[in-house]
């Protein structure tokens, strides 16, 4: 009689309180604001999560400015999670007026600041382009881990197993990478792109780094930059520089042109991803994915040996 007493009540409850009966059930709703975020939180939650991520594919998180629709996404997650450090510049103040009423984790900001990169314009910022180093990275996926345990404590297990496989993963890739970019010359061993993005990647690989732009692309290019990198590609005789997919290659492409006019041939040695992953559903539109395109196609192009399909084989033939 008790039993059916309590089922009787916990049926009564369940019928006042629909939401709170059915709150363990659901997955929790995260919002990631960048492509990269959602990598991880999908990662590691597995059908824990119902994972939406804001910016997509070839969109700048740096002047990308939130619309009605995404404040509505934002509004109505049980959690949300940014990589922070003023990547997301245009979206910083919604998030953080947001944390007053709901979890927000801002990912990279986790990171012990002495491992951080230092803004080149500004002395209180850090160069939030992390993921550009996969053991960086690990800790960004141990503190969404560390979250979404806080959040959902029953599905600890499923956290830590999601965590632990993804984690093996960067560590494969990052093997990779020191692997197949240790075949570039010692001399070629520059990377010029349409914006600072790959500081991080240039740290961990020993690779010269010079970016168009700065660290956002909201920053101007000027007549002088280009030059500079005119004259650096042709005294070096660098031969690939690499456009970007989410920024417009028009830079990129003046300085191809400034070194053919001093009759030095460059050529744009292909895509890169910078700020955003490639198309959803596709491999590239993983973080494994992606790194693995940039690093086959950098070392590619300035002459280093790589597998035709890459690490994993899943590389589009000549990517």
């Amino acid at each position: 009689m008790l039993r059916l007493f309590v089922l009787g009540i916990l049926g009564i409850l369940a019928l006042a309180w629909p939401e709170a009966a059915t709150a363990q059930q659901r997955p929790l709703r995260v919002v990631a604001t960048v492509s990269m975020i959602a990598d991880a939180v999908r990662a590691v939650g597995g059908d824990r999560v119902d994972v939406t991520s804001l910016l997509g594919e070839g969109v700048d998180p740096h002047t990308y400015r939130p619309t009605r629709a995404d404040i509505a996404k934002l509004s109505s997650a049980d959690f949300i999670v940014a990589n922070g450090l003023h990547l997301e510049a245009q979206l910083e103040q919604t998030l953080k007026t947001l944390a007053a009423s709901k979890p927000v984790l801002f990912a990279a900001e986790k990171i012990s600041p002495e491992r951080l990169l230092a803004h080149e314009e500004y002395n209180d910022r850090k160069d939030p382009h992390v993921w550009m180093d996969p053991k960086l990275w690990s800790v960004v996926v141990e503190a969404v881990r560390d979250e979404l345990i806080v959040r959902d404590p029953a599905g600890k297990a499923t956290f830590e197993a999601g965590a632990k496989t993804y984690l093996a993963e960067m560590q494969r890739i990052d093997d990779y990478a020191r692997r197949v970019l240790a075949t570039v010359p010692a001399g070629s061993r520059v990377l010029v792109t349409a914006h600072d993005a790959f500081g991080y990647f240039g740290r961990a690989y020993g690779f010269e780094v010079k970016g168009i732009q700065g660290l956002s692309t909201e920053s101007e290019a000027g007549l002088k930059r280009i030059e500079e990198l005119v004259s650096m590609l042709v005294a070096k005789k660098i031969r690939a520089v690499f456009v970007e997919s989410s920024v417009p290659e028009r830079n990129v492409r003046a300085l191809v042109e400034g070194a053919r006019a001093r009759g030095h041939q460059v050529i744009v040695g292909g895509e890169l991803y910078s700020d955003a992953l490639g198309a959803p559903g596709s491999y590239e539109g993983t973080l494994v994915g992606m790194l693995d395109h940039n690093v086959t196609i950098i070392s590619r192009a300035l002459g280093g040996q790589t597998p035709l399909r890459g690490l994993n084989g899943k590389l589009k033939s000549g990517s």
